[in-house]
């Protein structure tokens, strides 16, 4: 009985270990004890980030308008959906854009194994890589929540961590281009890492459209404030 227990309590403990970094999801844990893995940066600099791409009917749309604006971005794309889109994957990274990695599957790492978990980013940085003929050098996990194993992971890759200090909750079905801005100006501060998507595999279907849509009214923002923007390459993050 005793070493059942014993099983038990150390099969709970690695558990524990393991969905530990999960707390860093929570907004006001992460930017007050780890402002790095938030994504803040410069004071006069914002890093424009995309999740879940590329994807074939929206991704085209973002970098056309992110031309017309003269904005460069980091795309966290996902291994799956750059193996259905190689060559829109190739043509972010053409444009001058920052490819990095997203996962390979979107799902969260909390609830799958240190092992699941590696297999799934040592293939996504292949097929990126691959794709694009660039290696990335970030990665943000699925839902934003970290375990144990995808922060090792992401060690054995040569990947530094990001999450993000604002975001447009883009994602919902509800989303508009004035709610998406709303939300990124409520969490608008100054070296702010700003989180969008330019796909919808996991967002309410059309949901993009509500992210593309708020990037002009972005850009004025932006300019009001004195802000450049870039992708994470260009923002001054410290070492985590």
């Amino acid at each position: 009985m005793r070493a059942s227990l014993w099983v038990a309590g150390g099969a709970l403990g690695a558990a524990a270990v393991h969905a530990l970094p999960a707390l860093t999801n929570i907004d006001v844990v992460r930017r007050h004890t780890l402002p790095a893995l938030s994504g803040v940066g410069a004071p006069g600099h914002v890093a424009l980030t995309f999740d879940d791409g590329p994807q074939a009917d929206s991704t085209p749309a973002f970098l056309e308008t992110l031309d017309r604006l003269g904005w460069r971005a980091t795309f966290f794309m996902l291994g799956s959906m750059v193996e259905q889109a190689p060559g829109l994957a190739a043509e972010v990274a053409a444009a001058g854009h920052e490819v990095a990695v997203h996962g390979h599957l979107h799902r969260s790492q909390v609830l799958r194994g240190p092992r699941a978990v590696s297999r799934d980013l040592a293939r996504a940085v292949d097929v990126i890589t691959d794709a694009t003929a660039t290696r990335p050098t970030w990665f943000r996990p699925p839902y934003g929540t970290l375990a144990a194993g995808s922060v090792l992971a992401a060690r054995r890759q040569g990947l530094r961590t990001v999450l993000w200090s604002a975001w447009g909750r883009d994602w919902r079905a509800q989303a508009t281009p004035a709610t998406v801005f709303a939300d990124v100006r409520r969490g608008l501060t100054p070296g702010a890492t700003v989180l969008l998507h330019d796909s919808d595999c996991t967002s309410a279907p059309g949901a993009w459209r509500s992210a593309l849509g708020s990037l002009d009214p972005l850009a004025e923002l932006f300019a009001e404030r004195g802000l450049t923007v870039g992708p994470l390459a260009e923002h001054g993050l410290a070492v985590a």
